[in-house]
């Protein structure tokens, strides 16, 4: 068996995946490295995939399939991986090889223990190129460092500080088991595969080490403004699959339960910001119907969510509400250096 399956999803993109490749390969000869070639039809990525195939035989392997969307591609290497452990590497970033030694050492350790680990972190930079800065975020605060823990061992998060897709290595066998699916031709979807699952990681270990560098500078990126904007309709699709894949009701682990509860009160909250930014009646409706769907799929988080700071203040009404929400997010906005 391969000890990891890195699932790197391919769009068009011929201009920078083999950086992202070549950052894999020094990992090691029993890793696995699926190349999803998701329907590219404006550059050679098919080609290049194929290539990076015959050059490395045994470790790469490609599938190419008609255009299904990031979820679809993630999907597909899932479905293909043969790897002890799957971890999503997006073709426009890279993993740095030494943070990652640490890392590759205890998953070759795991090949022989009789249950190994659920889920490996490590932290992860934003690496925004055309300002020449790099960003780490970790978890130093909230994990212990280099051994397996529980929920129960979890410290504080601090406000804004979340597991991202490109801090997390999960098990192959849990995600199949809970068989999960991402949504396909939607963006976003990286917030389903980090929150969905940990309902049943039941143990975990944290590397203090930047392993994973986050690309963040093209015009075209999911996570720009302009973008967010256009594509509203797929963060409310997204935040709905996950008001419905868990019921934070049911999580017996409290501390484990605050965790999500944070993360979806984010996410109604980016949805009620994006909303409140372009002032339509369309607009208000569907800000009103993403809070109505969480009221009648889970009465008591709809009032556990709706009575934080965050959500009560962008929240209300009239237009001067919806200039203390804008507001409040131009200030976080400076504080957290997202988007």
């Amino acid at each position: 068996m391969k000890i990891i399956t890195f699932a790197v999803p391919c769009f068009n993109s011929a201009d920078y995946m083999e950086k992202c490749v070549y950052s894999l390969l020094p990992l090691g000869d029993d890793i696995e490295i699926v190349l999803v070639d998701d329907g590219s039809t404006k550059d050679d990525t098919a080609e290049i995939c194929d290539r990076l195939v015959a050059e490395h035989p045994g470790v790469i392997r490609a599938i190419h399939q008609e255009n299904a969307g990031h979820g679809g591609a993630v999907n597909a290497g899932l479905e293909a991986a043969e790897g002890l452990y799957f971890k999503v590497v997006d073709s426009d970033d890279w993993l740095d090889d030494e943070a990652m030694a640490t890392i590759m050492a205890f998953i070759c350790s795991q090949r022989s223990v009789a249950e190994p680990v659920d889920l490996v972190i490590s932290n992860y930079v934003y690496e925004k190129v055309y300002e020449g800065k790099s960003i780490s975020m970790g978890y130093r605060n909230v994990f212990p460092e280099n051994e397996v823990f529980t929920w129960d061992d979890i410290g504080h998060f601090h406000l804004s500080q979340y597991l991202l897709m490109h801090s997390v290595i999960y098990r192959t066998e849990l995600l199949r088991n809970i068989g999960l699916k991402l949504p396909h031709h939607c963006f976003y979807v990286d917030n389903i595969f980090v929150y969905v699952p940990l309902a049943q990681v039941k143990s975990m270990v944290y590397f203090d080490v930047d392993a994973y560098r986050y690309f963040i500078g093209r015009e075209d990126q999911s996570v720009n403004e302009k973008v967010m904007l256009s594509r509203i309709d797929q963060q409310l699709r997204i935040t709905k699959v996950m008001i419905d894949a868990v019921d934070l009701d049911t999580i017996e682990n409290k501390k484990l339960q605050h965790y999500l509860y944070n993360y979806l009160s984010m996410m109604m909250c980016i949805c009620t910001v994006f909303l409140r930014m372009e002032d339509t009646p369309e607009n208000e409706r569907k800000r009103r119907e993403i809070w109505e769907y969480l009221r009648e799929a889970n009465p008591h988080s709809y009032k556990q969510l709706r009575k934080t700071f965050l959500n009560m203040t962008t929240n209300l009404p009239t237009a001067l509400g919806r200039h203390v929400a804008l507001r409040g997010y131009r200030v976080a906005q400076r504080i957290f250096k997202f988007n």
